[in-house]
């Protein structure tokens, strides 16, 4: 067995642990990257990259049927999925050659072996052992199955991205963002789609407002949601699945069955009992604001510390602690507070800062002032469509802080950036009021409440 020392261990080669790896090579660091599968974790593999590629054909095939409702003389045609799986791994294996060039640049050491604790400071490999100076988890999270009867019939968001044709009828269980998600990208790619959902809203932690919108505008489009509905167990059938609910009911006929409900950290073999690393009620490792377990030079970043599950946050979170580690900066630390957000949902969501239940919560109802507006987008106008955009600012105090920005509709997703920016910065309402609008535009709107 080889041995090694390193002033850095990384445990994933994720967004969390690349970003970790190479900004602390950078600094100067003698880096290892432990990593058994593909580099990019979830998002570059089964998350946010392959999604907004799907999510792109789902636009096109939504763009064809407006192109036509304009006037085009099109028809609008099918996806040729295998076609289009090609160009996304093809995308995929990019991203993964454009990381090992990184790695090479900064001197980053990529062991393709997974790492488990012998102590706090040792790691073990299947063909070596590894001392570290410190140790970053950074294993992420994986999507889980409901635990019931027949729970092994569905796929989850990875087999999702397994699929080479649409099926017929989907059924997808979950109310939160992957399953809003997938629900709608089916549904334009040609799927009969149903969700159903434990609670009695969609994307019950956002501000309520976005989600009663989203359910309206899902609707619409002929996607079937179903609230409070319990799932007891699933059932192979003669023409497929069936889901059975704890009243009794049943739903049946399905060609596909997806689990949405929620995402566990993965902590398996990594032995963090030998070093003596905590983990919370749910199975996340504890790690504070500065991204320290409860044992010293071991770190956590990313998904499995079950704190705002984002790719951006993930990498802010890593470069930050590097820099603080082995950059000299210490006070480096990730300010949790105001991170944007985007579901891309059809139509898609953006959102940065408390949601108005949130902000009443914190400030009392009487600190509280909300606008809002509501309009159809020029196009959808022009498309004889009646779904309208939604935008709401929640302020706070007298001078009316915005500390929420809520909205839904075309184009959401691009408009956001440039307005958390604003938010970070403490803007005030009066400051939008000032800022002279683009015309025409959606962005405009959020400027003239």
């Amino acid at each position: 067995m080889a041995n090694g020392r390193y002033d850095l261990v990384v445990l994933g080669a994720g967004s969390a642990g690349i970003a970790m790896a190479v900004r602390s090579a950078r600094h100067g660091a003698k880096v290892a990257l432990l990593e058994p599968g593909a580099l990019g974790g979830t998002c570059v593999n089964v998350g946010c990259v392959p999604k907004k590629a799907m999510w792109f054909a789902a636009e096109l095939a939504e763009a064809q049927k407006t192109a036509r409702e304009v006037g085009f003389d099109v028809q609008p045609g099918a996806l040729r999925w295998p076609d289009f799986v090609a160009r996304r791994s093809a995308y995929i294996d990019n991203i993964h050659a454009a990381y090992r060039r990184r790695f090479d640049e900064v001197g980053v050491e990529l062991v393709a072996e997974p790492g488990r604790f012998l102590a706090s400071d040792r790691i073990a490999t299947p063909t070596r052992e590894l001392e570290a100076g410190h140790v970053l988890v950074a294993t992420g999270a994986r999507s889980q199955r409901e635990p019931i009867r027949g729970g092994e019939l569905g796929i989850d968001s990875d087999g999702f991205f397994a699929l080479r044709a649409a099926p017929r009828r989907v059924a997808i269980v979950g109310s939160g963002y992957i399953a809003v998600e997938l629900a709608g990208v089916l549904r334009a790619l040609g799927s009969d789609v149903s969700l159903f959902a434990r609670g009695e809203r969609l994307l019950s932690a956002f501000d309520h407002e976005l989600g009663d919108a989203l359910a309206e505008a899902m609707r619409a489009r002929g996607i079937e949601l179903a609230f409070g509905r319990k799932t007891a167990a699933a059932e192979r059938t003669a023409d497929g699945f069936a889901l059975r609910f704890a009243d009794g009911d049943v739903a049946d006929g399905f060609d596909e069955l997806i689990w949405a409900t929620g995402r566990h950290a993965v902590t398996s073999g990594l032995d963090l009992e030998r070093a003596g690393v905590a983990l919370d009620a749910k199975g996340f490792i504890v790690a504070d604001d500065w991204q320290d377990t409860n044992v010293a030079n071991v770190h956590a970043v990313g998904d499995v510390t079950g704190r705002l599950a984002l790719t951006p946050v993930a990498v802010a979170a890593s470069r930050r602690l590097a820099d603080r580690v082995f950059g000299g900066k210490a006070d480096a630390k990730l300010d949790y507070a105001n991170v944007p957000t985007v579901v891309f949902s059809h139509p898609p969501i953006g959102t940065v800062g408390l949601a108005e239940h949130a902000a009443r919560a914190l400030h009392g109802d009487a600190a509280v002032k909300v606008y809002r507006n509501q309009f159809r987008p020029m196009l959808t106008a022009l498309a004889h469509g009646s779904e309208k955009t939604r935008m709401k600012l929640v302020c706070v105090g007298e001078d009316e802080r915005i500390v929420g920005l809520h909205m839904i509709g075309i184009g959401a997703d691009e408009i956001l950036q440039g307005f958390a920016v604003a938010v970070k910065m403490g803007a005030r309402k009066a400051d939008f009021d000032a800022t002279v609008a683009i015309h025409p535009t959606s962005a405009e709107e959020l400027v003239l409440m």
